[in-house]
Formats: structure tokens, C-alpha cells, sequence
């Protein structure tokens, strides 16, 4: 370690309770990298500027290295933030009971996440229908961006409250939300996306539907 001073302080016993583990599986959930080990499992949060890169562990450090995870092989996972915005926590129980992530909503490509779910959680909700797709606790991995294009595709006001969808109405940013709005951006820079929606911005308000 050679900066501990991230999002949440990393302990000074972290190295001890790593070291000699094996990585035995990788996963995400929601904006975490979840490294599995062989006794816990560490998440990984790059922030709003962090990144990780596999280096020879002897590379020198540049400014705003933090931390280096060491593999037998003679490399490392270096991370590196300026913002210091990301984090690295373990956890010895199981990664899904950790607080950080037991109470995210489901993943937007996952099948708990279809037409009867979102009808369900918009009953009773004044939020408008952006804001409440925005909601991790509700759906994981749906920004601003990608939330007015799904509504754009679905043909949906972004400030339409929540409460007032049909079931027909909450089938159509599902199927954009997992089809073709954030799986198209998964390969294509965030910028483009940015401009896709930008460009059509004048354009939504005579497209979007009630």
C-alpha cells in the first residue's frame, strides 16, 4: 500500500490477510469488482477516476498509484486514482451480506429485472420514472445517460411520475434498459453515448410518448 487514504481508509493488517491467497474467481456486482479468494473476497471500486492496469511488479509508480495486489507470476494490479475517490474493502463473509452491497436492486441484464418487477416498485412512487431507474437500491448500473436514452427508446417523459405507469408502459424501458441502450455502450466509449442523447435532445420532447 502506498497510499491508504481512499474513500475508506484501507487497514494496515489488509496485506497481512491477503497475502499467499489465491484469486480464485472474478466477479461484479453492480460498480464493484469483486476479486474472490480463497477465505473472502475484496471489492473493488474505481471511483470517478481510478483504473487498474496489470504491470510488472517492479514498474516504478506514478503519481497517484495506490496500492499494488502482487501475483506470483511477477505482476501486479496496480490501482491508480487521482480523485481518491475509489476504494478496495475485504470482506471474510459473503460478499453479497457486505453492507455495500445488500441493498442494491437487481442487474439490469439479470431476469429479476423484467416488466413485473419495475410495475411493482413504481405503485405508490411520485418520483418521476428517471429518478427512480436511477435508484441503485431499485436497479444497479443505470446513470443519467442511460436512463434518458432508455426513456427516449421507450417513448416515455423523463419526469413522469413513477406511480402512473401501466404494466405496458414499464415493458418498454426494460426492454431498452437490456437491449439496446447500455449493452451497445458496454462496447462504445461513454462519450458517445453522451452525444448520441445530447444530439437528441431537441428531438425527445416531440418523440417521448405520455
Amino acid at each position: 500500500m502506498y497510499e491508504p487514504r481512499l474513500r475508506y481508509p484501507l487497514p494496515r493488517d489488509l496485506p497481512r490477510k491477503v497475502a499467499g491467497q489465491r484469486i480464485v474467481r472474478v466477479g461484479r456486482r453492480a460498480k464493484y469488482l469483486l476479486l474472490g479468494l480463497e477465505s473472502g473476497t475484496l471489492l473493488l471500486h474505481l471511483g470517478m477516476s481510478g483504473n487498474l492496469r496489470v504491470v510488472p511488479a517492479a514498474t516504478p509508480r506514478v503519481p497517484h498509484d495506490h496500492f499494488d495486489l502482487v501475483l506470483d507470476s511477477g505482476r501486479a494490479l496496480r490501482f491508480n486514482d487521482p480523485r481518491r475517490f475509489g476504494s478496495l474493502v475485504y470482506t471474510s463473509g459473503e460478499a453479497g451480506a457486505h453492507p455495500l452491497l445488500e441493498r442494491l436492486g437487481p442487474e439490469p441484464f439479470s431476469k429479476a429485472f423484467d416488466a413485473d418487477y419495475l410495475y411493482r416498485i413504481t405503485r405508490r412512487r411520485r418520483v418521476a420514472i428517471k429518478q427512480l431507474l436511477m435508484n441503485s437500491q431499485l436497479v444497479v448500473g443505470v446513470g443519467n445517460i442511460y436512463a434518458s436514452e432508455a426513456l427516449f427508446r421507450a417513448r416515455l417523459r423523463p419526469g413522469r411520475a413513477a406511480r402512473s405507469l401501466t404494466r405496458a408502459d414499464a415493458a418498454r424501458p426494460c426492454a431498452t434498459i437490456s437491449g439496446p441502450t447500455v449493452r451497445p455502450a458496454i462496447s462504445a466509449s461513454a462519450s458517445t453515448s453522451m452525444s448520441g442523447a445530447a444530439s437528441r435532445a431537441g428531438a425527445a420532447a416531440a418523440r417521448c410518448g405520455p
